[in-house]
């Protein structure tokens, strides 16, 4: 069964950095685009940062190009999120989610896309100003 587990997240001062990682298992790690996401109460989950299967396609939402950094190690089973810069507005839970062999694009702009089919339980963000 494949599992998906979010880490790495906190309380922190605006303008500072984290990073998040998300270690899976369960699966082939490297057939699989994986997102990261993220939610506020009351909102739509958003899409902010996808990366194909094979690490070659990423994908930032306008919120937080620039500042946030999508890698993958398929070795370690395990994608990161290094988030600089963070505002306030980043405050969320931070969710990601695997999509087999999946459009980046898709995936991160249709968070409930059909085959965002496996999601981990969230790490919670917060920045404080």
């Amino acid at each position: 069964q494949l599992h998906l587990v979010e880490s790495g997240g906190g309380l922190v001062q605006s303008g500072r950095s984290l990073r998040l990682s998300c270690a899976t298992s369960g699966f082939t790690m490297d057939l699989y685009s994986i997102g990261w996401f993220r939610q506020v109460p009351g909102k739509e989950r958003e899409g902010i940062s996808c990366i194909s299967h094979d690490g070659r396609e990423t994908f930032y939402a306008e919120a937080v190009r620039g500042r946030f950094t999508i890698t993958r190690d398929d070795a370690k089973s395990t994608v990161y999120l290094q988030m600089n810069s963070l505002k306030p507005e980043d405050t969320a839970v931070y969710y990601c989610a695997a999509n087999l062999r999946g459009d980046v694009q898709d995936m991160c702009r249709i968070p409930n896309l059909r085959e965002n089919n496996h999601w981990g339980r969230g790490t919670q963000v917060t920045v404080s100003s």
